[in-house]
């Protein structure tokens, strides 16, 4: 297996390309901007891009999505609980005052507990919401892409339009339950592992809810 990030866009989003070195077959994980210069990578590396994985619809997740389109008809793979956010994405531009290209809608679907193949990879998928309705973290090989839903030190935001933290507890028990060696591959900021959160995040230790009480 091989990855490599990408840092993209006004919101430093982490764009990850994941491959099968057998098969050459590849798939951008969450493409959040410069689509074109994303696919220019794909042949530069003589890869076959198979498919696009969404781990939630913001718009610094989705913003390469309709530039990657233009050069390779590939599906793209959304939990359905996010298409309101998908489709709000040209307005949520317009207010941040950042260019954007609506892409087409994903054309297919993730569930808790899907497994997606990629060559001889295979992911499962964890449906862990609060951040998003319908975010998702795919989980394979000791990796886990794992969104916006656990950074280094830090969570991500449940104050935004459809974001619900009555669920974010609930997700993070999930992604900590993980193996301890599991790197964490976020949506912004350095990687990190399920060990090192569990030691040192405020918000898996117990130090953040005791600070709220």
């Amino acid at each position: 297996m091989n990855v490599a990030v990408f840092v993209v866009g006004a919101f430093e989003e982490n764009t990850y390309l994941l491959w099968d070195a057998a098969s050459s077959d590849a798939v951008f994980v969450d493409p959040g901007d410069n689509g074109d210069a994303l696919a220019d990578v794909v042949r530069t590396r003589e890869l076959n891009l198979a498919a696009i994985w969404l781990t939630h619809a913001h718009i610094d997740h989705i913003g390469g999505v309709a530039g990657l389109k233009r050069h390779f008809d590939v599906p793209v793979f959304m939990h359905p609980l996010d298409e309101p956010l998908y489709k709000r994405a040209p307005d949520v531009a317009e207010m941040y005052e950042l260019p954007f290209e609506q892409g087409p809608l994903p054309d297919r679907t993730l569930s808790e507990g899907d497994t997606l193949r990629l060559g001889s990879l295979e992911f499962r998928v964890m449906h862990v919401p609060s951040h998003a309705p319908g975010h998702v973290a795919f989980v394979g090989h000791g990796v886990v892409f794992g969104g916006d839903c656990l950074f280094a030190g830090s969570i991500g935001r449940t104050d935004l339009p459809f974001a619900d933290p009555a669920q974010l507890d609930a997700s993070l028990e999930r992604l900590a339950a993980l193996p301890p060696e599991t790197r964490v591959l976020p949506g912004h900021g350095p990687e990190t592992t399920i060990a090192r959160e569990r030691l040192s995040n405020p918000f898996l230790n117990g130090t953040a809810r005791l600070i709220s009480r």
